[in-house]
């Protein structure tokens, strides 16, 4: 019987070698015909990605159960263009191998997240920053082109010029759009080291007043990085970055160094770039704070290769969070977009009710509305900077005082936007407030029309709700 030769059953005598991008056809082939095995209508897959997820883990998480499609082969930087100044990765490409290919060039990502595991799809599924995005925006504003399956299984590429609102609706989605299969990013000039300059302060107003000046666009001799450090009410750390081409003397913080204590000592300091860009990935922030023996210098030099660094902690996380369910609550881990003018407000509110530090301010600016907040709630964001406040550990056990909850509302009464990466307790009606429904639901039929991918608010609030005791009454704290 005569049989059609394809790439499939073809077996040649001596080894083919694909092209690396033939070799991400076929992987993609692998993805979308597993896709179109498992998917069933309204019946949500999960992606096994193999790599850190965005979303941390909580307690008897469902969020990753389910019909699965693997998609961890989709690992790969394809292409760097150095004319051009991009890159083209497959989404679980981390952040760690990206820089490391494109410094070989003399460049970077224009936003480079912080932890050296997070993949390029998480960022842009999810949401990033860092501390180019006073200038640059999220890693998603600097995308160009995205490619994805469908639920159905077929292969969509989209851009800021060709179907632009379905590439819009992408960021923020958490996946249940589809699933990224190759991204094209901008890259931006590099040096070899970035020196970094620490400014204190001991009063909000004066932090803020030097936060703006250094975000200036027009300034005169601006920095190429801003981000800070807010240690406690009164010992507010601004970092000023600047690439450079010669270093004296650089430091390194991966062995018994902890990098965001030393911005309490030194006036400056200089790093690699590559050690710049994911200076906080060791201790993964402070995680190292809740588990104070792993910041000794003996068992950091002893147990460090196997315990530390964001994807070791995150891993350990992972195994341990079902121990989590023994506890009230767990700890607070959010990031909160907060109108810059509403700052010192929310600061003031913050050290009265929560103080918990150390906090990571980043400045954003958004170079657009996104189409995925809703118009209503975009009205009362507005503003010309954003500051981005990250709060990572706050313990969260004290009968009737959900902190996680206190921080959500109060974050949406300054007209701000928390992220959704951990613990969420909007209803239904307050979620879309806050995001799109129309224009969400358009993306959806086009892209998802069987639910193969679930509901957004379904894969990151429902979860997060688990903890709420609702026959305990929230009470107001002042401290």
């Amino acid at each position: 019987m005569n049989q059609v030769l394809t790439r499939a059953n073809l077996r040649p005598l001596w080894p083919v070698r694909w092209s690396p991008r033939q070799e991400h056809e076929r992987r993609v082939d692998a993805v979308a015909r597993e896709l179109r095995r498992v998917a069933e209508p309204s019946v949500p897959v999960r992606l096994k990605k193999g790599g850190v997820h965005h979303l941390v883990p909580l307690p008897w998480d469902t969020r990753f159960l389910g019909r699965s499609v693997d998609v961890s082969a989709l690992t790969n930087v394809l292409e760097i263009d150095t004319r051009a100044r991009l890159c083209t990765a497959e989404p679980g490409a981390t952040f760690g191998e990206v820089v490391r290919a494109t410094l070989e060039h003399g460049l970077v990502p224009a936003v480079v997240p912080e932890l050296e595991g997070i993949t390029v799809g998480g960022a842009v599924a999810g949401f990033s920053l860092e501390s180019t995005s006073f200038r640059q925006g999220g890693f998603h504003d600097s995308c160009v082109e995205y490619e994805l399956l469908t639920g159905d299984g077929e292969l969509l590429t989209c851009s800021r010029t060709r179907e632009p609102q379905l590439f819009e609706m992408v960021h923020g989605s958490f996946g249940t759009l589809g699933i990224l299969t190759r991204l094209v990013f901008e890259l931006v000039p590099a040096a070899p080291f970035v020196s970094v300059e620490y400014q204190r302060f001991h009063s909000v107003e004066l932090f803020e007043s030097a936060l703006r000046d250094a975000c200036r666009l027009d300034a005169a001799g601006r920095p190429d990085f801003v981000d800070a450090i807010l240690h406690g009410p009164d010992a507010l750390v601004l970092c000023l970055g600047r690439f450079t081409e010669r270093a004296a003397e650089t430091s390194s913080y991966g062995t018994t160094g902890i990098y965001y204590r030393s911005t309490l000592d030194r006036p400056r300091d200089t790093l690699t770039t590559r050690e710049y860009c994911f200076r906080y990935d060791r201790d993964c922030h402070w995680l190292t704070e809740s588990m104070r023996s792993l910041q000794r210098p003996m068992v950091r030099r002893l147990f460090g290769r196997w315990l530390l660094g964001s994807t070791n902690l995150i891993a350990w996380s992972k195994r341990l969070s079902p121990l989590w369910g023994f506890k009230r609550r767990p700890n607070v881990v959010v990031d909160l977009l907060l109108p810059a003018r509403r700052f010192q407000d929310f600061m003031r509110w913050y050290q009265d009710t929560v103080s918990h530090y150390p906090v990571w301010v980043v400045p954003y600016r958004v170079p657009a509305p996104y189409p995925w907040i809703s118009d209503a709630h975009w009205a009362r964001m507005a503003d010309e900077l954003f500051i981005d406040c990250a709060i990572y550990g706050k313990k969260n056990s004290e009968p009737g005082v959900d902190y996680s909850k206190l921080i959500e509302a109060k974050v949406f009464e300054l007209g701000g936007l928390k992220t959704l990466i951990s613990r969420n307790h909007y209803t239904r009606e307050r979620f879309w407030e806050i995001y799109d429904r129309p224009r969400y639901e358009a993306a959806k039929r086009r892209l998802d029309p069987h639910h193969v991918f679930g509901d957004v608010y379904d894969h990151v609030v429902t979860e997060g709700r688990r903890f709420e005791r609702r026959d305990e009454p929230e009470r107001s704290v002042r401290r």
